[in-house]
C-alpha cells in the first residue's frame, strides 16, 4: 500500500498554485498557437515555395501543441493526486519524490530513479 507524503496545508496550496499557473500558461500558449495556425491558413500563398513554408510553419505550430497537451494531462493528473493526498509519491515505486524535484516539475508522476528506468525502456524500443 502506498504511503502518503506529509505535506502541510501551505505546501499543498503552493504546489496547487504552481500547477495552476503552469496550466494557465500552457492554455494561453495553445490558444496563441491555434490563432496563429488559423492566420496562416487564411493567408493566401502566392507560389509553391510560399505554400510549402506555410504548410511547414502550420505543422510546426500544431506539433508543438502535442507536447503541451501531454503536459496539460500530466498537470491535471497531478492536481488530482494532490486532492487524493497521493501527490509527491512515485506512481511506480510509491516512494516519496524529492521535494526539490517537485518544485521544479510539480506534475511529475515519478521519482528520478523510476523516470530514468522508464526513459531507458523507451529508448530501447
Amino acid at each position: 500500500m502506498p504511503e502518503k507524503l506529509k505535506l502541510s496545508k501551505k505546501e499543498k496550496e503552493e504546489f496547487r498554485k504552481l500547477l495552476l499557473e503552469k496550466k494557465n500558461s500552457i492554455i494561453k500558449k495553445l490558444s496563441q498557437f491555434y490563432n496563429e495556425s488559423k492566420e496562416i491558413e487564411t493567408d493566401t500563398a502566392l507560389d509553391l515555395v510560399d505554400k510549402a513554408e506555410t504548410s511547414y510553419t502550420k505543422e510546426f505550430l500544431l506539433g508543438l501543441t502535442d507536447s503541451e497537451r501531454d503536459q496539460l494531462v500530466m498537470i491535471d493528473q497531478a492536481l488530482e493526486r494532490l486532492e487524493k493526498d497521493e501527490f509527491g509519491l512515485c506512481q511506480i515505486c510509491h516512494k516519496e519524490i524529492n521535494k526539490k524535484r517537485l518544485q521544479i516539475i510539480p506534475w511529475t508522476p515519478y521519482c528520478i530513479s523510476c523516470q530514468e528506468k522508464k526513459e531507458g525502456e523507451s529508448k530501447g524500443k
